[in-house]
């Protein structure tokens, strides 16, 4: 795992592209002290957690003087790495969060920041779901967040996720399933951005069900804050504040997607603006605070549950790896 610093300033143009509104005014009221006033947050090429990516300043105004961003693979990368104190906090895809939680890994989900950004893309024979039926998906690896996701939504529309579809793992990483489907290698696979954006540019197959406009994954967060559990108990203070600087960039997301996308191709977190900004336009961004973030955590468990990905139940995993008081404040505290 590579450690990386960010460039200081490199959000430094908020106040004068208009984004002053969004950072947090000096409070009035007196707030207990930071407990610590450094956070490290994951870096991927996942353009969705774009608030992550564009929430250094904010946090500098909440007080923190140390941000750094930890590269780590998307998904169940993302997970041990906020498991293992490598970084402290990570949005990321509910599921992968619930099957390490599941194992016992010590994750916090604090809230949920967006709803979907998958895409699940075939070729012109596949229309659905169910047409996966002994087709071959392609996924980096078993257990990764497109496999695990998918594979509820196969069981989901009554499929056998281990023995009706033929799952295509490449053996070399740099084989991406991406480009496998583009050469029509396998009939499908379920991208995030800029994937899909990439793809449709391309005219390369169609898009059976999206997450962020299909039922029912749209009535559900897709990415959540997670934190390292020891952080999160031993830092309280400091966690609400990463937390309102996380809602606030993604307030961002939803005012101004341009300046966004100009930031974080400026700050090396994704080469192409055209992608950034369609996906900053595409994804739900303005929904956080209407959502249920332990109906999501709810959802996904009784779905990994019911495939045999998981073991304990869903109060089980809320009772012990969610903690909603910060979201739940912040969400009364950051009236739209």
């Amino acid at each position: 795992m590579i450690l990386i610093e960010t460039r200081r300033g490199f959000l430094g143009g908020f106040a004068a592209a208009g984004a002053a509104a969004l950072l947090p005014a000096r409070r009035g009221r007196t707030e207990p002290a930071l407990e610590t006033t450094s956070v490290r947050l994951a870096k991927n090429t996942g353009i969705c957690i774009a608030p992550q990516y564009v929430a250094e300043e904010l946090l500098r105004e909440e007080g923190f003087t140390d941000v750094r961003y930890v590269v780590a693979s998307a998904g169940v990368g993302q997970s041990e790495a906020i498991a293992n104190g490598s970084v402290d906090f990570s949005l990321n895809f509910a599921a992968p969060l619930i099957i390490p939680m599941d194992a016992g890994t010590p994750i916090t989900v604090i809230a949920g920041v967006h709803v979907g950004c998958f895409e699940l893309l075939g070729r012109e024979d596949v229309r659905s779901i169910a047409d996966l039926r002994g087709r071959t998906v392609g996924v980096q690896g078993l257990g990764s967040t497109p496999h695990v996701f998918l594979a509820a939504m196969a069981a989901h529309v009554g499929l056998d996720p281990i023995n009706d579809i033929r799952w295509i793992v490449s053996t070399d990483p740099s084989v991406k399933p991406m480009t496998m489907f583009a050469e029509g290698k396998i009939d499908a696979f379920l991208g995030f951005p800029p994937e899909p954006q990439e793809l449709r540019a391309r005219r390369i197959g169609h898009v059976i069900v999206s997450s962020s406009v299909d039922r029912p994954w749209s009535q559900y967060f897709c990415c959540m804050l997670a934190g390292n559990r020891e952080f999160v108990r031993q830092h309280p203070v400091a966690t609400k504040r990463v937390l309102r600087a996380i809602l606030k960039a993604t307030d961002l997301c939803v005012t101004d997607p341009a300046l966004v996308a100009r930031r974080i191709v400026a700050g090396g977190f994704t080469p192409s603006y055209d992608y950034a900004l369609q996906t900053l336009n595409e994804v739900p961004y303005d929904k956080w605070r209407e959502f249920d973030a332990e109906d999501t955590i709810r959802f996904y468990a009784l779905r990994l549950h019911e495939i045999g990905m998981i073991k304990s139940s869903p109060q089980k995993i809320i009772a012990e790896n969610t903690d909603w008081r910060f979201f739940n404040e912040l969400k009364r505290e950051l009236k739209a």
